[in-house]
């Protein structure tokens, strides 16, 4: 792969992409891989797998090397919009997209609103709290980490964050009445930097938790055949979490069954906590239910 580094103004941020580019085309669309509000680089190892199609990756609205002007968006449809406008610089479509996470989320806004730029999404565990059961209950705990960040700062705050994903049963009142989760537990620190820039705990967890799919446009796409989504899950990921429920109610919310990739929530990168990753088996699993 040879990789071209490209900024993008759009309103309200600049983006930083990246085309990846093979030495051998083997026909097939380009693939975006993209995550939310993971950036490029937590893709490296997987972008590394793939030698038969250019890749795209892109740095969101607000992260690592994408500014967020200070009245800039940060609603799913402006990242949304983000999408669509690299697609368009790049002049490629319709091509296949792997969303990871919020970029499940993000990835299905896109293709409900720009559905000439997408074949076929693969959305890898969106956390897609308004289709849960339990959402009241969730939106209540997303908003509290919300708040703990305002006034407490990141450790204390992403400690309760990473007690709500790493939850495995539905969530009720008594989730919301337990005593705040010791920072050090989770690897977190105690003490507040005064930093309040952390794009996830500071703005996402203020509006994805409340952004409603536009199912009936998916679903009329699909129908059509003018869009293929697959929701997919971890093999190695806890079904109960939130993030492998979302993808389940999408599936279902489709009429569907979620697909079963190698690994966990990343499978598609090994690192100190999830060893037992493999992004080869991870592209091997994309490929085929890309179909091409």
């Amino acid at each position: 792969m040879t990789t071209e580094t490209r900024t993008l103004d759009v309103p309200g941020a600049v983006l930083t992409f990246d085309i990846h580019t093979p030495e051998r085309d083997g026909g097939c669309p380009p693939l975006f891989v993209l995550g939310n509000p993971m950036e490029a680089d937590g893709f490296s190892q997987l972008v590394a797998e793939i030698g038969d199609r250019t890749v795209l990756t892109y740095d969101p609205r607000g992260t690592a090397r994408s500014v967020l002007e200070p009245d800039g968006g940060t609603r799913v449809e402006d990242h949304a919009a983000d999408l669509h406008a690299v697609v368009q610089a790049v002049g490629v479509g319709p091509l296949d997209a792997l969303g990871s996470s919020g970029g499940g989320v993000t990835g299905l806004a896109w293709a409900a609103a720009y559905p000439e730029d997408v074949r076929c999404l693969v959305a890898h565990e969106p956390p897609l709290t308004s289709l849960l059961e339990d959402r009241d209950v969730a939106v209540q705990a997303q908003a509290d980490i919300v708040r703990t960040y305002e006034e407490s700062g990141f450790g204390p705050a992403m400690a309760k964050f990473l007690r709500l994903v790493f939850a495995t049963e539905p969530f009720t009142e008594a989730f919301l009445d337990q005593p705040d989760p010791d920072p050090a537990e989770y690897g977190m620190p105690p003490g507040d930097d005064g930093r309040r820039d952390d794009l996830m705990l500071g703005k996402m967890l203020t509006v994805m938790p409340l952004w409603e799919p536009p199912l009936d446009e998916v679903r009329a796409l699909v129908r059509d055949g003018r869009l293929r989504v697959l929701p997919a899950v971890g093999a190695a990921s806890p079904p109960g979490a939130l993030a492998s429920r979302g993808a389940t109610a999408l599936a279902t919310a489709l009429g569907s069954r979620p697909v079963v990739f190698p690994g966990d929530h990343g499978g598609f990168a090994k690192n100190e906590w999830s060893p037992d990753n493999d992004p080869g088996a991870f592209w091997v699993r994309l490929r085929e239910v890309l179909a091409c």
